[in-house]
């Protein structure tokens, strides 16, 4: 994949963008607290099986529009129920998904000696447990696999944010 991919390439699916009720999340992709009397918004965990997640992951790469889905370069896909902090991060560290890698647009001629793939790991509990539907965990797995997605093409959280991807 060349290395001349411009920052900030919007990955925006075909259609509209999955709408979801669940509050703006921070930069750790994690989500912000409830806020008192706010009947929109009911807490999860919402129970789904991993079969049920795992469908709900392969349904929202279905969203990645084709162009942009044969443009991912050596990159795997992950589902684990929970993120595990690394030693010397804060042991409540919450998130949702996780890029691991070099993004396209770092990327030089060096980069495929050897190369590992790069990383996209999608946490279930964290997500189910934002959740108090079915239909808010299809939602935000939506979001998070296009959020970790735009990661790969060198999109950074600011830029995800205005999109409306945070």
């Amino acid at each position: 994949m060349p290395a001349n991919l411009p920052p900030g390439l919007p990955i925006v699916p075909d259609g509209e963008r999955p709408s979801s009720p669940l509050r703006e999340r921070n930069a750790v992709h994690s989500p912000v607290e409830n806020r008192p009397g706010d009947e929109a918004y009911v807490s999860g965990p919402y129970e789904m099986s991993p079969e049920d997640f795992e469908e709900a992951v392969s349904d929202a790469l279905q969203l990645i529009p084709p162009k942009a889905a044969s443009a991912m370069d050596n990159v795997a896909i992950f589902i684990e129920d929970d993120y595990t902090p690394q030693p010397g991060e804060d042991p409540d560290t919450v998130l949702l998904g996780l890029y691991e890698g070099v993004p396209l647009t770092e990327r030089d001629s060096w980069w495929e000696a050897g190369s590992l793939p790069d990383r996209i790991t999608i946490f279930r509990q964290p997500i189910l447990n934002i959740c108090s539907t079915r239909q808010e965990v299809i939602d935000e797995v939506a979001i998070t696999v296009v959020h970790e997605i735009a990661h790969h093409f060198g999109i950074g959280d600011d830029r995800l944010h205005e999109l409306g991807w945070g």
